[in-house]
């Protein structure tokens, strides 16, 4: 006998974020404590972007800070459960993902989506119960680890499973399965044991894979690489429109709904744009073959917003109710574990992993908790504004929390994934040259606290991981930018993006400038790609891999360049 079909009644689904908060959201234990409405309201009302941005009113900060958009913790016990059998279109079509590997344990996750295109993915506002299995093969003949995990339709049918009691530095296999569907198979590994003299670790750094800016040619060819983790330095989506067409992936098989042609904005725009972007095979395929450790930058919310502040002249607290949806979105459809869950429009994004005694991880978030950008933003010249010592990119808390990590670090690399550029870029080689005030250049007082915090630490093989810029550089990190003699004290490798920016060119229009203009820059290409970066005990190796083209399908992938730096020895060499 065949199933009959699910439906899903008008008006049934999760609330968006411009749904009326009821009593029960703002007296929730979910809620917000006021010591986070204190931190939030102090980052806000800081001098610098009043002519631009009007700063967040009391009654508007209690009413978005209190925002919870009805987690299951309160609605579990009233909503029904879906009988899986009655599930008769594939509901994995958003694939399976990995995440945040640690000795003995690591996080899977997948979304429940028959039809991906559609609100709640095209399943009721009911619970739908799915088992978990991981393995050492990947024909699941023997099976280590087996468990059921429920799908809330409060969390977009998402679901993670945290699988604890694995040995360290191991493959495993895992799928999941309802009703009579079975996902597929996903690749993952545990980190090595803490204190272990692991020989090598190959990670890959990718970031910025706008959808309507071409394909994701590059994550196919990354799912082929022999890696061992992979670190998205944000702008996972973009929350620009989507025509029908795909942009520039000029489809004329599909047309896309109508509704991927405005900008995201509520809790349903953000969950549709993920569903679009994991609808594709590409990025399919590199989560599946890979454990990804993520990191967001703007576009997951919004352009160059800073902290509480928005883009745009709208209210500030229409915006963090923006920032909520954002957040909670991007919880749902990562492989992150229940502590970076958001609660209202905060989430603890920055945390650290260690792949035994060779490399300490420390993920950065540079967007959350920064000061508004300087001179009203973009490339400007620096000045007192700019270069004010309380300006900061991290905030206070995230600072201290990365140089005590450091202090307890006992790693050979000390490695921290982050999104904007670190090293100082001057745009021209004369003496009136601007900076860009959305990277670490418009907030040099904090990069400065972040370098003498390593010294201080004893780090000798600091290397940091950079996303954003849609282009690869490899930098020499100086103690003192201003004088090309001063001490290298680490190194910076920049990932080009896997599509944002169109095809892109080997030397864009303003390589000479800037190549001349940096002595400590020794790699400048515009291509697509990604970046692979080996670390052993003796070095550590950063390929540059770009493809020809990515507004057609299939380019091919080549190597552009290579570098090295010997441990002890920070300065980038090709190699």
């Amino acid at each position: 006998m065949t199933a009959a079909p699910i439906s899903m009644a008008p008006g049934q689904g999760v609330r968006s974020a411009h749904d009326v908060l009821s009593a029960q959201d703002v007296l929730s234990a979910e809620s917000v404590r006021s010591a986070e409405l204190s931190t939030t309201t102090a980052r806000l009302s800081r001098p610098g972007g009043l002519d631009r941005r009007r700063l967040l009113t009391g009654a508007g900060a209690v009413a978005a800070l209190a925002f919870t958009m009805n987690l299951p913790a309160a609605g579990t016990a009233s909503a029904a459960e879906l009988d899986a059998r009655r599930i008769t279109e594939n509901p994995f079509t958003l694939g399976v993902a990995s995440g945040d590997p640690h000795p003995g344990s690591v996080l899977i996750w997948t979304r429940l989506a028959p039809r991906p295109y559609e609100p709640a993915g095209g399943l009721p506002a009911s619970r739908v119960e799915v088992t978990w299995e991981l393995a050492h093969d990947e024909g699941f003949r023997r099976i280590v680890r087996r468990g059921s995990v429920t799908a809330h339709a409060e969390f977009a049918h998402s679901v993670r499973a945290d699988v604890q009691g694995l040995g360290s530095g191991r493959v495993y296999h895992y799928r999941f399965r309802t009703g009579s569907w079975t996902s597929p198979t996903g690749r993952t590994r545990t980190a090595p044991a803490a204190g272990t003299r692991n020989g090598s670790l190959t990670l890959a750094a990718v970031s910025c894979q706008a959808y309507h800016d071409g394909y994701f040619t590059a994550h196919r060819h990354l799912a082929a690489e022999d890696v061992d983790v992979v670190f998205h330095l944000g702008d996972y989506l973009y929350e620009y429109a989507v025509t029908a067409t795909g942009g520039a992936r000029n489809y004329t098989d599909r047309r896309l709904p109508a509704h991927y042609n405005r900008e995201t904005v509520t809790l349903e725009d953000y969950r549709l744009r993920y569903a679009l972007y994991k609808s594709d095979p590409d990025l399919r395929a590199a989560h599946a073959a890979h454990p990804f450790v993520v990191t967001w930058d703007d576009h997951e919310t919004e352009n160059n917003y800073a902290g509480g502040i928005p883009e745009n002249d709208v209210p500030p607290e229409e915006f963090l109710l923006r920032r909520a949806s954002a957040y909670r979105a991007y919880w749902e459809n990562q492989p992150l574990r229940t502590p970076q869950r958001p609660t209202g429009p905060d989430m603890r994004l920055h945390r650290r992993l260690t792949f035994g005694r060779l490399a300490q991880f420390d993920i950065l978030d540079t967007r959350q908790y920064r000061s508004d950008q300087a001179y009203g933003d973009g490339w400007r010249t620096p000045g007192p504004e700019s270069e004010d010592p309380a300006r900061t990119m991290t905030g206070a808390a995230q600072e201290r929390w990365l140089i005590d990590g450091w202090r307890a670090s006992d790693a050979t690399w000390n490695v921290v994934p982050q999104q904007v550029t670190f090293a100082q870029r001057r745009d021209v080689p004369t003496a009136a040259y601007k900076l860009s005030m959305d990277a670490w250049d418009g907030y040099p007082a904090s990069r400065q606290r972040v370098l003498a915090g390593a010294e201080s630490a004893g780090v000798e093989n600091l290397m940091v991981l950079t996303g954003d810029v849609h282009v690869s550089y490899a930098f020499d990190l100086k103690k003192d930018f201003a004088d090309p003699a001063s001490r290298t004290v680490g190194t910076e490798i920049v990932t080009t993006s896997i599509s944002s920016g169109k095809d892109g060119a080997e030397r864009p229009a303003n390589w000479e400038n800037q190549t001349r203009a940096n002595p400590h820059m020794k790699h400048y290409d515009g291509r697509r790609g990604y970046a692979v970066v080996t670390l052993t005990a003796k070095e550590a190796r950063a390929d540059f891999r770009t493809v020809s083209a990515v507004t057609t399908p299939g380019a091919p992938v080549s190597t552009a360049a290579s570098f090295v730096t010997e441990a002890g020895n920070p300065g980038l060499e090709p190699a």
